[in-house]
């Protein structure tokens, strides 16, 4: 009954606010940590008790955990699926899959999605949950919802009023303040072969949440985001580099990019790392802003937000983030379903358009939001013609010793050529490493050419 009343009250929100790019009222952001989480979700479980109530996420790591590794054990070994999905299934349970997934059960007759009872793992640092109260009565947007006014680092809108709202809670989301490790992205061709299309090191950071940031909102040309690729494999890719920055207000401050070619010595700005550009480490079967399902400026679309739904999702996919011979994972047409996990949880739906006069080879995208972590963790994309042309999945964990949710393990499938990629690998390499910022001097170009000669 609460979920219902709660669910109503954030429709109500939804209608009152319509298209208006500003906070809440201080009586909606009261319902934060009553009916609603600190972040916006339901707190209630659901109707049928398939999605229990939030308890606060997952904090006390499995027994089997060893204290300061960066191997984290599925703390849900050993559970057995309460429901498998098939193609003889898939019908029935359509309500609940996303298109893409619907696809690869019609495509493929030994696809399968093994539904595990659902644990809502992630939680949040104190530091975050009391910026986003603040964030709900005074975090805006600006500039036709493409940037942020007043925002503290946090959840921008944890009752978000639009589609744009939304998308920059999944942009700004918490995930650690700075990561590193080795890892592989592999491609897998219609036949079944797997290609090994990169091996690096990557590090990126999340300047807002560091400890030594001025207390206050977000300035403008503040980064909010940054990576650094430095590429060891194979051969052919070895000694490239890459360096992006994202800020709060790509308007203002563009998307700044550098990449480093060891055939040309030199270091050259590289605008071209964004939107639509195909990205060369999938041989063209996915684009630079499909990388974690969406990144970068929302300027070539318009977002709508939908609302919200029960959806099967990849979800505390330790046993596949954490597996350490590819061979394994990437079989034949799709990521091996031994290694899948996939539980029901509410998501906001956010339909992407693309704006008249503006370029895209994906013309509508349909981004799936999990109201816990705010991250974007299963996509559909659209052709000109609009068909299915793409589909997109995050393996979401949480790293239940720093609390942060972690997606750097994702993979997209085109649907037109039968190919897939699935980037982030670091399992391998011993898990996902978290480590201090790095010095300013790292993140200058300059720093590319240092590491990059072969």
């Amino acid at each position: 009954m609460n979920f219902v009343k709660s669910l109503l009250a954030t429709t109500l929100v939804l209608a009152i606010a319509g298209t208006a790019h500003a906070a809440v009222s201080p009586e909606q952001a009261a319902q934060l940590g009553t009916t609603l989480t600190g972040v916006g979700a339901e707190k209630a479980g659901n109707a049928d008790g398939t999605i229990p109530a939030f308890s606060g996420g997952l904090n006390t790591p499995p027994a089997s955990y060893q204290k300061g590794s960066s191997v984290r054990p599925d703390p849900f070994d050993g559970e057995k699926p309460r429901v498998v999905i098939t193609e003889k299934n898939a019908a029935e349970n359509a309500k609940v899959l996303t298109a893409s997934t619907q696809e690869l059960l019609k495509r493929y007759p030994n696809f399968r999605v093994d539904v595990y009872p659902t644990h809502r793992t992630v939680g949040m640092p104190a530091q975050v949950l009391a910026n986003t109260a603040k964030n709900a009565v005074g975090a805006k947007t600006s500039d036709e919802g493409l940037a942020l006014d007043n925002a503290l680092p946090g959840v921008p809108f944890p009752i978000p009023a639009n589609g744009n709202e939304a998308m920059w809670n999944h942009l700004m989301r918490y995930q650690g303040v700075a990561m590193s490790n080795k890892y592989d992205s592999w491609n897998v061709d219609s036949s079944g072969a797997a290609s090994l299309s990169s091996t690096g090191m990557f590090f990126i950071e999340y300047p807002l949440y560091a400890a030594n940031r001025p207390v206050g909102p977000v300035a403008a040309e503040e980064v909010f985001y940054k990576i650094k690729l430095q590429y060891t494999g194979p051969a052919r890719r070895a000694g490239e580099a890459l360096l992006l920055m994202d800020a709060v207000n790509p308007l203002k401050q563009p998307r700044r990019a550098w990449q480093y070619l060891p055939g040309q010595r030199r270091v050259k700005l590289a605008p071209d790392l964004a939107y639509d550009t195909p990205n060369p480490g999938t041989t063209g079967t996915a684009t630079y802003d499909d990388a974690f399902l969406f990144n970068g400026a929302m300027d070539r679309y318009d977002f709508k937000l939908v609302g919200k739904k029960e959806m099967v999702i990849p979800y505390n996919t330790y046993k596949l983030n954490y597996h350490d011979k590819a061979a394994d994972v990437t079989t034949a047409n799709f990521v091996n379903p031994d290694l899948m996990r996939w539980e029901l949880h509410r998501v906001w739906v956010v339909e992407a358009t693309l704006k008249p006069g503006k370029r895209h080879i994906y013309t509508k995208r349909t981004f799936y939001l999990d109201e816990d972590s705010w991250t974007v963790l299963a996509s559909d994309e659209y052709d000109a013609r609009g068909q299915l042309f793409r589909g997109g999945f995050a393996h979401l964990t949480y790293s239940y010793d720093v609390q942060a949710p972690d997606t750097l393990n994702h993979m997209l499938y085109d649907f037109v050529s039968g190919a897939y990629n699935l980037n982030g690998f670091y399992g391998p390499y011993g898990g996902l490493k978290y480590i201090e910022p790095q010095s300013k001097a790292q993140w200058v170009p300059e720093s590319l050419a240092g590491t990059g000669i072969r």
